[in-house]
């Protein structure tokens, strides 16, 4: 798959459609614990995003909840009807999201162009809360309302579950 959605092209495309955000420029950054150590200036709640794939490699699944939550594979699973759940690989999600490791993120679905993913986002999320992502590049942060993000991947195409992850934080 061709990385036609860029951190430029993903900017662009922020500007094109009149999203408001703000851009953090910083040095790459792959987990959670190097968005700190890079100093990055927190706007909002930082979202942590995970490509998985059910056991057969059949259905591919990005999940964007808050940093704080944690993910049990099987009970999401269970929650999505899927028996197995596990990481999907690097190769995978060159193939889906157009992405490395460390560059996942909801605007990695511009690059679907099967619209194959499954995005699930936590409910609890309020539409105007300010999230920060990855523009499908580690050396930047996009800071912007969690409706835009929403809206984004709907008018995408992409099938959307939102799920109530409350118990699930730490």
């Amino acid at each position: 798959m061709a990385k036609e959605y860029t951190k430029e092209r993903v900017l662009a495309f922020l500007n094109e459609n009149e999203v408001l955000y703000d851009v953090q420029e910083h040095g790459a950054v792959h987990t959670m614990a190097d968005v700190d150590s890079a100093g990055v200036q927190r706007k909002g709640i930082v979202l942590r995003n995970l490509f998985l794939k059910d056991g057969k490699g059949r259905k591919h699944f990005l999940v964007s909840v808050p940093e704080d939550v944690q993910i049990d594979f099987r009970e999401l699973g269970e929650l999505l009807g899927v028996k197995k759940m596990g990481l999907a690989s690097a190769e995978r999600l060159e193939r889906y999201l157009g992405v490395e490791q460390g560059c996942v993120s909801p605007l990695g679905i511009l690059n679907d162009e099967e619209r194959a993913v499954v995005v699930v986002f936590d409910s609890n999320l309020p539409e105007d809360t300010v999230v920060g992502i990855h523009p499908n590049d580690t050396t930047a942060s996009v800071w912007m309302k969690f409706g835009d993000v929403a809206r984004i991947v709907e008018e995408h195409g992409n099938e959307v579950a939102r799920l109530d992850f409350s118990g699930q934080r730490v």
